[in-house]
């Protein structure tokens, strides 16, 4: 049975989050905190899932307690649900949040919001993975990118489209804009995959102080990533599989397919920058003996960065499509076929980039390419395969230019 904590420091609202939630009594096991001391003392007594926390409380406000929760109970799932959406708020509650609900919110989105966010951890059945990725609030961005992104915002007048190129460059200033632009506090009616106009909603100001503040973009610190790890690289080919993958679709499912494979290798990201002594010598042993990074992370960790990287994205709150993609771009076949979609354009794309230009280095060159053909056949696409490879050519002969 799954259990949560909902603190707030108005008896009344927790009186009617358990008038709105009855229908759940049986499915969760819920207690209600007045005030983030009594949530504490709460977490002490009992394991819990899932934290949804009130924003503005006197004494310990809701940042403040989630700030405790994820160095305490980094594995647990923290929620803001609040009516004060002031943005400067937002950005204080940015690296110890994972998701943002507004009040009032429905029933039905603060019900799915919860159990989608207890379903991400049948992903990673190691208790400690699920610690290590949860307690991350923040990523590993370019030194470069990231000084390219301030100067740019220098100047007050700089396009959006501008400032999105830039941004898309770096994997980890993706993820964190797309997870706050679907937040509750912007009410978009859908989620959004497109970081030009996630920049639009979360304006300049907003980006800036983003990048100052708060860290939530920061830079390895020199010396401290896994030997056999490149930042740079791994970046450069995020870039290069996105650009394919969005050629494989109509234009229509374009977008959400280029953001689905920027991301698709978050995971390594995640393991440099929290498990650099055990990413190494999987680098190695993955060079050494010619085999998939991700197979070599199964027997070392029991789980891929496919994995890792899609439990966080499911955290954070993009959308669902993305999340599946990230989880099966190396084995596509854990899906039923059916259509040649997202995961089939992430994995092919991914699989062709590997052939031209791998991401760890020319010493595993085709370690890491394997396309599954009898996945494609069953779809009913495997001739499409020379366009293309064609096209995996013209797209890195374009980047190069």
């Amino acid at each position: 049975m799954r259990r949560v904590l909902f603190v707030d420091d108005e008896p009344r609202v927790l009186e009617g989050l358990q008038r709105l939630l009855r229908s759940r009594r049986h499915d969760w096991q819920m207690a209600f905190a007045l005030g983030g001391e009594a949530a504490l003392a709460e977490l002490e007594t009992a394991p819990f899932d899932v934290v949804v926390s009130d924003m503005r409380m006197p004494g310990m406000d809701g940042a403040a307690l989630l700030k405790q929760v994820q160095a305490r109970y980094p594995n647990v799932a923290r929620i803001v649900l609040s009516g004060y959406t002031d943005r400067e708020a937002l950005l204080r509650a940015v690296p110890v949040a994972h998701q943002f609900l507004t009040k009032p919110c429905e029933s039905e989105d603060l019900q799915a919001t919860v159990e989608r966010a207890c379903s991400l951890q049948d992903l990673l059945n190691d208790e400690v993975l699920r610690g290590l990725v949860g307690e991350m609030g923040e990523l590993p961005s370019s030194p470069r990118v990231l000084s390219e992104l301030l100067t740019a915002l220098e100047d007050q007048d700089v396009p959006i489209a501008e400032l999105a190129k830039i941004v898309e460059r770096d994997v980890a200033m993706c993820a964190k804009c797309l997870q706050l632009v679907n937040s509750a506090f912007f009410g978009l009616p859908r989620r959004e995959s497109n970081v030009q106009r996630a920049i639009g909603l979360l304006g300049t100001n907003m980006l800036r102080s983003l990048a100052f503040s708060i860290g939530a973009f920061r830079a390895f610190p020199a010396g401290s990533s896994p030997l056999g790890f490149s930042l740079e690289r791994l970046e450069c080919h995020s870039l290069l599989t996105a650009k394919l993958a969005a050629r494989l679709v109509p234009a229509s499912q374009a977008e959400e397919v280029f953001m689905a494979a920027m991301l698709h290798d978050i995971g390594n990201l995640i393991l440099a920058a929290r498990l650099p002594h055990k990413f190494a010598p999987i680098l190695e042993q993955s060079a050494r003996e010619g085999r998939p990074a991700y197979a070599v992370e199964e027997e070392v960790l029991g789980v891929s960065h496919a994995e890792i990287g899609a439990y966080l994205l499911g955290l954070w709150g993009l959308p669902h499509m993305i999340v599946e993609a990230v989880a099966h771009h190396h084995m596509p076949s854990r899906i039923q076929p059916g259509r040649f979609d997202m995961v089939a354009a992430v994995h092919v794309a991914k699989s062709l980039v590997d052939e031209l230009q791998p991401v760890w280095g020319e010493d595993v060159t085709g370690a890491n390419a394997h396309i599954d053909e009898e996945w494609l056949e069953a779809l009913g696409v495997l001739d499409r395969l020379p366009n293309w490879r064609a096209a995996a050519q013209d797209v890195r002969a374009a980047m190069r230019t």
